[in-house]
């Protein structure tokens, strides 16, 4: 069995093993990361054999940290990375690689239909009805968007938004809400098989999915890191944060949000943002929670995205596609059944 897992902000762990009788009797450790002294990679391989192959990643973790010697290094990876990648290993993990992977940057349709397609092609990826996707957002107007168990009442002051003219609107994951104003964000959607996530932790999962765009940004100068559960930061401060949605049928949502330009004062009159929110996250002003990626990197949101793109495309091979007819056919039908729908903009009122 073969396994593998790039650490978010570090290098690649690889493991492959053999098992019998329920345990771990093989177990080989190989990766691009640095450890010292050298033969304490051989500690770590004898550590995990033996072990159940229904060990999880704490307890293949412990093992790891006993056996190795006093003083050990471990840099770009941890015991837990290396768990990781042996339950991958164990559920048959897949990797971006073992995907055709398409890129869909379409013209700009509602907002409403946007939401739309993120349920259409995620129940389509989990179908295997289309290639697993990464799609880059574009709308023709401002809104709201507000996560699956929000309250809209709590969330949102009605007469900021109509102020300013956003519409309101609600997504199908969880987390919190985005301001979606013209030209103000970058927001991308993952759709992919739930075999790619598979020996992760939900929470781990996040980090994953999106170690791409840390490099991306990376690239522009930005020096970004991973801040559980699901924010992207810099040392300038938050840039933007991710929210998932799993599918029966295997599909996963997986998309962020990032600031690109930030009205922040229109942020407050449009956002109810509760003091007890921006104390946990560190700061006395809504205004100062977001740092707008062009305030760092002084290129146009089109060049952001277009290295977006590009980090993307090296990273998974990725070809140009776009949504199908029948794609929007379907989004469309949900938008008038569904997310246009008073009852599901209320559903937590």
């Amino acid at each position: 069995m073969h396994g593998e897992y790039k650490v978010p902000g570090g290098k690649l762990v690889v493991v492959d093993l053999e098992t019998a009788g329920g345990v771990i009797t093989e177990f080989a450790l190989a990766g691009d990361f640095f450890l010292e002294p050298d033969d304490a990679l051989l500690d770590i391989n004898r550590a995990v054999v033996g072990l159940p192959e229904t060990a999880d990643v704490p307890t293949i973790a412990s093992a790891i940290r006993h056996a190795l010697p006093e003083g050990a290094q471990l840099l770009g990876f941890t015991p837990e990375s290396v768990g990781t990648a042996v339950r991958r290993a164990l559920v048959t993990a897949s990797t971006w690689s073992d995907f055709d992977w398409q890129i869909v940057r379409d013209p700009a349709v509602s907002p409403l239909m946007n939401l739309a397609l993120d349920e259409v092609l995620t129940q389509r990826v989990g179908d295997g009805l289309r290639a697993p996707t990464l799609r880059i957002w574009e709308w023709d107007r401002s809104a709201v968007v507000i996560g699956s168990f929000q309250s809209l009442r709590n969330e949102v002051d009605p007469e900021g938004a109509a102020k300013h003219g956003f519409d309101v609107v609600r997504r199908i994951s969880g987390g919190g809400a985005m301001m979606m104003g013209a030209g103000q964000i970058i927001t991308y959607s993952l759709y992919a098989p739930a075999s790619l996530v598979a020996g992760l932790t939900f929470a781990d999962s996040y980090a994953f999915l999106d170690d791409w765009v840390l490099q991306a940004l990376r690239s522009v100068g930005i020096e970004a890191s991973y801040q559980p559960l699901n924010d992207i930061t810099s040392p300038h401060g938050k840039i933007g944060g991710a929210a998932q949605k799993r599918l029966a049928n295997g599909g996963i949502l997986h998309h962020a949000t990032l600031s690109y330009d930030i009205d922040g004062q229109v942020m407050t009159e449009v956002l109810r943002i509760g003091r007890e929110k921006l104390s946990d996250k560190g700061t006395t002003s809504a205004a100062k929670r977001v740092d707008p990626i062009r305030s760092q990197t002084g290129m146009s949101r089109d060049d952001i995205i277009e290295a977006f793109m590009g980090e993307f495309r090296r990273f998974t091979g990725a070809e140009t596609g776009h949504v199908t007819e029948q794609e929007l056919a379907a989004a469309e039908e949900l938008v008038r059944t569904k997310f246009s729908t008073e009852q599901w903009l209320r559903r937590v009122p």
